[in-house]
């Protein structure tokens, strides 16, 4: 992978996560602007992970059967970028509606597939312990500037700019796929049958219930952590300082990614991030003190960054050649998809009907059953 493409993947990751750090933190303060209820918000969010169900493997299977990833990543971000435009002419609820599922289907094709063609190029170079950390980790930085900056933007001119700072993005994101490549992908007729092959593999199923298992208990973090810190007292500069550091330190561990994984087999690393996941999820539950939120905050380089890093990894053994992008938006399916749904709806409940902490002791329990999983990975010989 030449210096130039690294360059494109990494604008492509930092701009991806832009977004996600535009969408996740103020599109339902923005919604809030519309006019719309809490409870309709609360379902035009939930399109995010909703359209994570099917479509990523929808696309995976299309890039699959074309061969041609970054032509699909193209044309993609293109028609996303269009779509968004269409926001400065909806009104109704339902016109919301059907564009926020719209709109994230069709993004819902770039991170597997971006993922899958970055990790192609690296594994033909042999490079991917020692470069992929490096280029994932603008993608938290693309996160973390773009939280920072949107909250100050909108805080002095107000929620309003909000389609203009995602028009912008978008746009941009689209002109960078025209300058990523991945080596050519084997031109191989798909076979009929052969992904059910996999998945008849227990080793691949125990694998992909332990990431159903992590998202399950991550989606807690994503939807109930910002009222969690609320009830304890934090103002919302506060609380951002909490989700900047969480996402910093995932930064660091993704920029020394090679020193892991190249001295530690992939379900190693999976083990101990479950492991320090319950301990994490259990010190957010009973020991809400500053200090420790800080220290839990940073446990998230072990539970999201080499969580990611060592599952991205393993999917290689067995999701490769012209089952690599499917193998990519099946995990995103079972985990993003539906663990994050799954995860959300069921820590809304326990939110609603016990108390706030008890969301944080499902996370936990979520952690170890994710890690029970794991641990039935059979030895490599």
């Amino acid at each position: 992978m030449t210096p130039s493409v690294r360059w494109a993947f990494g604008s492509f990751f930092f701009l991806y996560f832009a977004y996600v750090g535009l969408v996740s933190p103020y599109a339902s303060l923005f919604f809030l602007d519309r006019g719309f209820s809490v409870i309709e918000i609360a379902v035009l969010m939930s399109m995010l992970q909703i359209t994570r169900i099917v479509g990523p493997f929808s696309w995976g299977w299309l890039s699959d059967y074309l061969s041609d990833r970054i032509g699909i990543i193209r044309f993609c971000a293109c028609l996303a970028a269009v779509t968004f435009l269409s926001i400065f002419f909806l009104n109704s609820y339902i016109a919301f509606f059907i564009w926020m599922f719209v709109l994230h289907t069709i993004l819902s094709s770039l991170m597997p597939l971006g993922e899958s063609a970055t990790v192609h190029a690296l594994f033909k170079d042999n490079s991917f312990d020692k470069r992929y950390g490096r280029l994932r980790l603008w993608g938290s930085i693309g996160f973390i500037a773009m939280v920072l900056f949107a909250g100050e933007l909108f805080q002095r001119k107000g929620i309003e700019l909000y389609p203009i700072v995602g028009a912008v993005i978008l746009t941009f994101l689209a002109l960078v796929t025209f300058r990523l490549d991945e080596p050519k992908m084997e031109r191989r007729k798909m076979v009929k049958g052969e992904l059910l092959i996999v998945l008849l593999n227990p080793d691949v199923r125990w694998f992909l219930l332990s990431g159903f298992f992590m998202i399950f208990a991550h989606a807690a973090l994503y939807v109930f952590y910002s009222l969690y810190l609320a009830d304890l007292g934090y103002d919302k500069f506060q609380i951002g300082l909490f989700w900047a550091l969480g996402v910093a330190a995932e930064v660091i561990f993704f920029y020394f990614q090679s020193k892991v994984l190249s001295r530690l087999d992939p379900e190693v690393v999976l083990q101990i991030a479950f492991g320090i996941g319950v301990f994490r999820f259990i010190l957010m539950a009973f020991f809400p003190l500053t200090w420790v939120l800080i220290l839990a905050q940073l446990m998230h380089a072990a539970t999201f960054g080499a969580h990611h890093s060592a599952a991205t990894k393993l999917l290689q053994r067995w999701f490769t050649g012209p089952l690599q992008a499917r193998g990519q938006a099946l995990m995103a399916t079972v985990s993003y998809g539906l663990g994050g749904t799954l995860g959300g709806l069921f820590a809304g409940w326990l939110w609603d009907a016990t108390e706030p902490r008890n969301v944080f002791v499902m996370a936990a329990l979520a952690c170890g059953l994710g890690g029970m999983a794991i641990g039935k990975l059979r030895p490599r010989h």
